[in-house]
């Protein structure tokens, strides 16, 4: 199974392969290819809000899905399944910068090469054998040279110097701050490539929702 093929397996479920990477020992979770999936864009927002985890108003709906989905996947394709989520916690931001498909930011936020700043991940597929992967696309960030990411944050809050959740959250707070809840965070859809990914506002709004209720 190829790496194409896997990705066309989780396409009609909006997913996309974000990311891949051979497993080693200090990861302890088995040898193989951990494929890193999030949303396939545009269009998994309005597919999500299909699903009976959407519409059956108990909590944690995407995490719900995400364990639903993946883990068919998982099973489907012979595979194990893990998620950013639940009790046991998984270095999902390291697995992304090993992948070379994701690099930290000026602004330390993780970047990568299609969904920039907007990256974001569902869960990921263990597959037990070595595939072959792609060559490693290059860092957008070195082609952007305006970085507005790191002027971008109306509150301060978020620049190359570091990331204050307090200064965060006392703006959200303020009617000011109603866009960044509303739009998704500024410093995020500042990024050119956020901008081409096609996430959509009331997806961004959901997760800011989450982040701060």
């Amino acid at each position: 199974m190829t790496l194409d093929e896997v990705g066309a397996a989780a396409l009609p479920e909006h997913l996309a392969i974000m990311g891949a990477l051979h497993t080693n020992a200090d990861d302890a979770i088995g040898e193989g290819t951990l494929l890193l999936l999030g949303p396939h864009e545009p269009g998994f927002w309005s597919h999500f809000q299909s699903s009976p985890e959407w519409n059956d108003a108990a909590p944690d709906p995407m995490d719900r899905w995400s364990r639903r989905v993946i883990s068919g996947l998982a099973t489907a394709l012979g595979g194990q399944a893990f998620f950013p989520f639940g009790d046991t916690l998984h270095p999902f931001m390291r697995w992304a910068i090993r992948s070379a498909r994701a690099w930290s930011s000026p602004v330390h936020l993780l970047v990568h090469d299609r969904a920039g700043l907007m990256i974001s991940f569902r869960g990921a597929l263990l597959l037990p054998r070595l595939m072959t992967l792609p060559p490693p696309p290059p860092k957008p960030c070195d082609t952007c040279t305006d970085r507005p990411c790191t002027t971008a944050c109306p509150a301060g809050a978020l620049t190359p110097e570091g990331y204050s959740l307090d200064a965060c959250h006392s703006f959200l707070d303020l009617p000011k701050g109603g866009s960044c809840l509303s739009d998704v965070c500024a410093v995020r859809r500042s990024c050119p490539i956020s901008a081409s990914y096609g996430r959509i506002e009331a997806q961004s709004a959901y997760h800011m929702e989450r982040f701060h209720p």
